[in-house]
């Protein structure tokens, strides 16, 4: 049995999925034409401050909440005809995530490269 590694299923992710830069994730956002999702863990929001406007839902919950029957979007916190935009700290699991949206039958879906830690020096704004 062989084992593939977290590297390699980045890898594998990266290949499969639209990776865009801060920059082009801040204009989507400044132009609201984007869900932009920080999949970071709780306490990672806690300790470093999160992006203004972006909604936070942890990786481990994803899925379940960006099905359409989900409350999450039944209540209108996202809007699913916009590209959705996934970062995490630094590009790893928002890859991963990104592709797992695209197996869900997502068409307009990106990651961030760099993640947090490229976005907070790129003109986002972090709240705490």
């Amino acid at each position: 049995m062989t084992i593939k590694s977290a590297k390699t299923l980045v890898a594998d992710a990266l290949s499969e999925v639209k990776t865009i830069s801060p920059s082009e994730a801040l204009e989507l956002s400044n132009k609201n034409e984007c869900n932009l999702i920080d999949i970071r863990d709780g306490i990672e929001l806690l300790n470093l401050g999160k992006i203004e406007n972006s909604f936070h839902i942890s990786r481990g919950l994803l899925e379940f909440s960006l099905h359409p029957d989900s409350p999450y979007v039944q209540n209108s916190n996202l809007d699913l005809n916009k590209e959705i935009v996934l970062f995490c700290a630094a590009g790893g699991r928002s890859a991963l995530a990104a592709k797992t949206l695209k197996e869900m039958g997502y068409k307009k879906v990106s990651h961030v490269e760099g993640g947090f830690g490229e976005m907070s020096n790129s003109g986002f704004k972090v709240v705490k």
